[in-house]
């Protein structure tokens, strides 16, 4: 199987750092669970943007610590002989630093795009599943018949709720709800050779 898989609150807790950056910088708290939608609008779109280039910065990025069970899932699933792709919405200049930081905490991986257009990316690719926070992407990636999966965020579970999603608590329950995917998939690969 061909797996997509996002970074921020995906792999690893962003929202603390993006709120920590904010309330440093413009006083404004981004309390996580009164985001329910999408879109920040305690900040102008120009002090958003500040407070992303700020939690994307190398340290700041090089300091993440992945979600329990994240790491050990994909190394499973890549010893597996599935396809590991990561994508993240993080501007194009934070690769190198990406890939360091996906180095250091183990994650073995085919692919890294960082860019704005992740579905393109992944219908390019020909992504069986993408694991991801956004609803955006979500809805997205089912439109061109891609699987999708999350970790549930106060953002995105009415649309798990809604739509053909697997939203899990943490990652030792999306790895357990995602079994039988990846194993039908493994079947039917081994069943075409």
């Amino acid at each position: 199987m061909r797996i997509a898989i996002d970074i921020d609150s995906t792999l690893h807790p962003y929202w603390d750092t993006l709120s920590e950056v904010s309330v440093r910088r413009f006083g404004i708290e981004l309390p996580y669970d009164e985001q329910f939608t999408w879109g920040i609008t305690r900040l102008r779109p120009e002090q958003l943007t500040l407070c992303i280039d700020e939690s994307h910065s190398d340290e700041r990025i090089l300091a993440g610590t992945p979600y329990p069970g994240a790491v050990q899932a994909v190394r499973r699933w890549h010893e597996e002989g599935h396809f590991v792709h990561i994508t993240s919405h993080r501007a194009i200049d934070r690769k190198p630093v990406t890939a360091a930081w996906l180095e250091q905490i183990g994650l073995p991986f085919d692919d890294l795009h960082c860019s704005y257009d992740k579905i393109s990316r992944c219908a390019q690719l020909e992504i069986d599943l993408l694991i991801d926070d956004g609803p955006l992407n979500l809805a997205a990636a089912l439109d061109r018949g891609i699987a999708v999966a999350t970790i549930r965020h106060p953002w995105n579970r009415d649309l798990c709720d809604e739509e053909d999603i697997l939203g899990a608590r943490d990652w030792p329950e999306l790895e357990r709800l995602l079994e039988p995917l990846l194993a039908r998939q493994g079947m039917e690969v081994g069943a075409a050779k």
